[in-house]
């Protein structure tokens, strides 16, 4: 159900709607509004192109109005490019944490802007498993440090987790230092359907990368945790406790207040190479 309707007294019929509809589903017959053309409906991607791009907020789909659920696009609504640049440049991965939940509000807030990132085929389909509460943290650090501990003693650890062998376990067992959760109050999992077969861990990494930049922003830092992943691999009863079911593939990051900060920006271009083509 698209529920596309325009509203007679906005419109303008400039036909931006349907130049700018990726399948092409819109017409504006003479001397008429915008409409979806017959029998069209189900090629619709879901993508609001129609929707965001219209100049006066005449068109709505799927119910959505433009005064109540969008925010207008111009220079003082957008992130000035130099400063969106030394965000970039200055993230850095988040090893020390304050003790201390992050406002519900502001997860909330972050995570409903990273739903919006873009993905394959506007397929829409990623989860956002959360772990939102520092008790529930420290509950799962200890079992899966625990579990992992039970598991070096019962088997051998695969070469990929090789690193979890020989640097979290004998750390945890002699001083509780915390080399997989890094002390972080909180964790996020994005997954997507195995079912959904196209960019699917690209999908994954983009929403990652859009909460992070956000995160850091709105002063919550982060880290992105492969060695969480490994562990979840290897206990699968924590995995399916913490990933929403069906997941095919998926990846984690910690986060939570920082309990360090950094005076100015890296330098790493020389790591990379730009080959002007």
């Amino acid at each position: 159900m698209l529920s596309f309707a325009v509203d007679k007294a906005k419109c303008v019929k400039c036909g931006l709607c349907v130049q700018d509809c990726p399948t092409r589903i819109i017409e504006i017959p003479e001397s008429e509004l915008p409409r979806i053309k017959d029998g069209s409906a189900e090629n619709c991607l879901g993508c609001q192109h129609c929707y965001t791009i219209c100049p006066t907020g005449a068109l709505s789909i799927f119910g959505l109005n433009s005064e109540l659920d969008s925010i207008e696009l111009n220079a003082q609504s957008l992130p000035a490019a130099d400063k969106l640049e030394v965000l970039i440049r200055g993230r850095r991965s988040t090893r020390k944490y304050k003790q201390e939940n992050v406002e519900p509000g502001l997860i909330q807030k972050l995570l409903k802007a990273a739903v919006n990132c873009p993905t394959a085929v506007n397929n829409s389909g990623l989860r956002f498993d959360v772990i939102a509460d520092i008790g529930k943290m420290d509950d799962i650090r200890s079992g899966i440090m625990d579990s992992l501990i039970t598991y070096s003693q019962e088997r051998e650890f695969p070469p990929e987790a090789a690193y979890l062998a020989g640097n979290a376990i004998e750390p945890w067992k002699k001083y509780k230092a915390d080399v997989i959760f890094r002390t972080a109050p909180h964790a996020l999992i994005v997954s997507a359907s195995a079912a959904i077969p196209y960019c699917s861990m690209t999908d994954v990494s983009i929403a990652l990368s859009y909460f992070e930049l956000l995160a850091n922003a709105s002063g919550v830092g982060t880290t992105w945790c492969g060695l969480l992943k490994q562990a979840l691999e290897l206990l699968p009863e924590y995995k399916e406790k913490l990933i929403t079911p069906g997941a095919g593939v998926y990846y984690c990051m910690l986060f939570g207040y920082p309990d360090v900060r950094y005076a100015r920006t890296a330098k790493r271009e020389a790591g990379a190479k730009i080959n002007y083509i």
